[in-house]
């Protein structure tokens, strides 16, 4: 899923950066509040997660949750606090924050929230109806068809979700870029060939009817009747 960071703290930046890309993620970082407000209001996200370590930023955290509770893409929001007590935590809940953990806090249960939350949502979670006879099983890291399931590298996960999102539709290359390399301002357009050539092969080796098409000079379409 795409994920937007939003932490002040070098420190817990760096941890959840880390540890939200090893999940598989497409993630977009920034260390302000209302720049993370704008690329928010400007760009879909299925998650926000800020991180507010010290009372000043809590209130500012606090101020601006309403505000992200109206995004149109409706993202979910996980809200990181240190020292608050559950009066601080109910006023996060309150203020628009789906989840409020208090650090320090397990990276696990925070995953494991924010995977809940997006089944809730109704996107592309374990739980949800397929779409077409296509979906993905994100904590397994596996396209589903049918009965046939296919094992996805972390690449390929984010690449196939990006398509996923717009079956039947073709995607620009760079849209695919920015979507499965969004640490990366210089990425090779092969890199995406590589890739899809990669896919296409365990498609075929799993006998998946879904198609990865080449559209020429634009990108790919992931076809699913």
């Amino acid at each position: 899923m795409r994920v937007l960071l939003i932490s002040p703290s070098d420190s817990e930046a760096a941890y959840l950066h880390k540890a939200l890309r090893e999940s598989a993620h497409s993630l977009q970082a920034t260390n302000d509040f209302r720049d993370g407000l704008h690329l928010a209001s400007n760009e879909p996200f299925d998650a926000v997660v800020m991180v507010a370590l010290d009372a000043d930023l809590t209130a500012s955290v606090e101020a601006l949750l309403p505000r992200f509770g109206h995004l149109p893409a409706l993202p979910a929001i996980l809200v990181v606090v240190g020292g608050a007590v559950a009066a601080d935590r109910v006023r996060m809940l309150r203020s628009g924050a789906d989840a409020c953990f208090v650090h320090p806090y397990s990276f696990i249960e925070m995953h494991e929230r924010l995977l809940a939350l997006h089944r809730v949502s109704g996107r592309l979670g374990v739980e949800c109806e397929p779409v077409a006879s296509l979906r993905l099983d994100i904590p397994a890291r596996e396209l589903v068809e049918g009965t046939k399931r296919l094992r996805l590298s972390k690449r390929e996960l984010l690449l196939i979700e990006c398509l996923l999102r717009q079956l039947n539709t073709p995607v620009a290359r760079d849209h695919l870029i920015r979507y499965a390399w969004p640490d990366n301002d210089a990425v090779d357009p092969s890199s995406v060939n590589i890739v899809v050539s990669r896919l296409r092969r365990k498609f075929q080796a799993c006998a998946f009817t879904a198609q990865l098409e080449t559209i020429s000079r634009f990108g790919y379409q992931l076809k699913s009747s």
